[in-house]
């Protein structure tokens, strides 16, 4: 009779391990998905900006050589 009682309950323990472990899976396989779509919406934000502003700087560095080359003469 305790034989018996030990084994189911070590059945059962196993089972409710078992089903832990796939909890556990699921849930990282979650989160990383998640973090995988949080990371590519910030890159796609932030390099966006990024070449915006790229953008900026060229306009502003040729500006200047187009100020410097008006402004100097030859003699």
């Amino acid at each position: 009779m305790k034989t018996m009682m030990m084994l189911t309950i070590a059945v059962l323990l196993t089972m409710t391990m078992a089903k832990s472990e796939e909890t556990i899976d699921v849930k990282v396989k979650n989160y990383v998905v998640n973090e995988i779509a949080e990371i590519k919406s910030f890159q796609q934000e932030n390099w966006q900006k990024g070449k915006e502003q790229n953008a900026k700087n060229w306009a502003f560095i040729k500006s200047l050589f187009t100020k410097v080359k008006n402004n100097v003469t030859q003699n």
